[in-house]
Formats: structure tokens, sequence, C-alpha cells
């Protein structure tokens, strides 16, 4: 929120409470995609890049001669950044997100939640965790769950922080150490109703798991192995992963915006913004 911004509450009713959202304020999770810094590049994918657009008699670089600057980008969403993914991540038939993101604002709960070591925990995956492997337990999102007066609200959105919250973790190894999402915490999220799940991890699941994607496929609800779309029980769900918050951004509930370049795809870059939320 820039310093002269004065706040812009909008009043909404929901589940029969009166809730205002400061429009002036949000926060954005989205990290930041630097083409010239150190980026992130997970499950082995390429760096990004930006190239100068050059043709037979054309320059798209000013300082070259051109005349304007236009840029080729080269990324992959799910390993270069802050991406948003569908069901369509795992079925033949394709599905692109943006069909599925809402255009408007969800309720959200923030809650930040330290990692358990596989070895230490009865949560599962398949593969089976390795001992040194870090999970996102039920039990740690049942105690960072909130548990204050708006907490009745039928939240359909949840953001996960995990510790240590860096804007650098994930560079220097691609994620491959990064938690995951338990079978068992996975099941939790979806009984307790949440449609939209913001992660600032690289993936629900282990970065290298023989290609179960346990997690993922709970979240949308399709069998293991099975890769038709029409079967996926929840293929409304979003997932966002490599998204971080700030630590200037406390834990408690919030209104979500999901925002997306208009461009196809299972899964495309995405600028999650999270907006202060009151009673009235």
């Amino acid at each position: 929120m820039a310093r002269n911004e004065r706040p812009q509450w909008a009043r909404l009713d929901i589940d029969g409470i009166g809730l205002l959202a400061d429009l002036a304020a949000g926060t954005s999770l989205a990290r930041m995609l630097d083409f010239k810094g150190a980026q992130l590049r997970c499950f082995s994918a390429p760096a990004a890049s930006s190239k100068a657009l050059q043709t037979a008699d054309f320059t798209g670089r000013v300082e070259r001669g051109g005349s304007c600057n236009c840029n080729v980008l080269t990324l992959t969403p799910h390993a270069n950044g802050t991406h948003t993914e569908c069901v369509g991540h795992l079925t033949a038939q394709p599905l692109d997100v943006y069909k599925v993101i809402p255009q408007r604002l969800l309720i959200a709960t923030l809650l930040t939640v330290e990692p358990e070591l596989a070895g230490d925990s009865e949560d599962s995956s398949r593969p089976p965790p390795r001992a040194t492997d870090l999970l996102i337990t039920r039990a740690a999102l049942e105690r960072a769950w909130p548990a204050a007066a708006l907490a009745r609200l039928s939240g359909r959105s949840a953001v996960i922080r995990t510790l240590p919250n860096a804007r650098d973790k994930f560079v220097e190894d691609g994620g491959a150490s990064a938690p995951y999402l338990s079978s068992e915490a996975a099941a939790w999220l979806v009984a307790r109703g949440i449609e939209h799940l913001v992660l600032d991890i690289p993936s629900a699941d282990r970065t290298s798991d023989s290609f179960e994607m346990t997690a993922h496929r709970i979240f949308f609800g399709l069998a293991d192995g099975n890769t038709t779309l029409g079967d996926a029980q929840r293929r409304d769900c979003t997932i966002t992963e490599l998204a971080f918050v700030p630590e200037s951004v406390t834990d408690g509930w919030y209104f979500l915006s999901l925002q997306i370049p208009a461009i196809t795809g299972d899964a495309i870059p995405s600028r999650p913004v999270l907006y202060p939320l009151r009673t009235a």
C-alpha cells in the first residue's frame, strides 16, 4: 500500500456477517521474476529469459537503434515463479486455468506452519516419505487454523506460509529440499471445503515423487493413475504454488484475489493479492 493512499473500504455481507475490505491495501504474494537476477529453477527447468525481438528489418532494443523495446519472454510457469494451476495439470484432456479462477474476491485464511520431519510424524504420502523429508502435516494445519469469531465464515480459500520464511528460499537447490503436503493434510483441507489453495512451496507434492502427485490428486478429487478430466471430482479448484507471504502480513482472515494474464494453459503465472478484512 502506498503511503499516500487512503483506505478504500468496500462492504460485503457474507454468511450474515457485514465485512469490510480495504481495497487500497492489497499485498501481492507473487514472487518477482527478475530475468537478470537470481531465479527459481525448480524441477531442473531452464532459467527464464528475456531477449530482444530480432527480425530481418527490426531490432527490439532502442539502445541498438530500434524504434522501441520489444522482448520475447521464455519461461516455465511451474518452475520459474508464482503460478496457479488446475486439474488440467494431471489430465489428458486440456483445461485452461483461466476458466476455473473466480472473478470475485474470495474469503481466505492465512496460516503459518512449521513443517515437521517425516520421521517424527505419522502422516504419509506416496511414495513413502523419507525420514528427513519435511511435511506440512494435518496436525500442523489444525494447530495454526484461526479460532477467531470470523472462523464461522464459509471461507473456501487458504494461504499457507511455511517456516523459515524468506524470499530467496528454494533458489539455490531448485526446491529439492522443500516441504510438501502429507496425504492427511491434503484430505483435511478438502474436508474443510477449501477450493483455492495458495502455497509458498514449489509443489503440493515432493518435487521428486515418482510421478505419484498424491496431494494434487487428493485435492482435485482424481483417483491414482486416472488422467480423465471428466472423472475429477473437484475440477473447479485451483492450487497456487511458489507464492511468498511477507512477514508484515499477519495470520488471520483476508479477501483474496487471484489475478492472472489472459492466456491459456493448465498453469499460468499469477499474482495472488490479499486485502485486509474486518467486520463492519
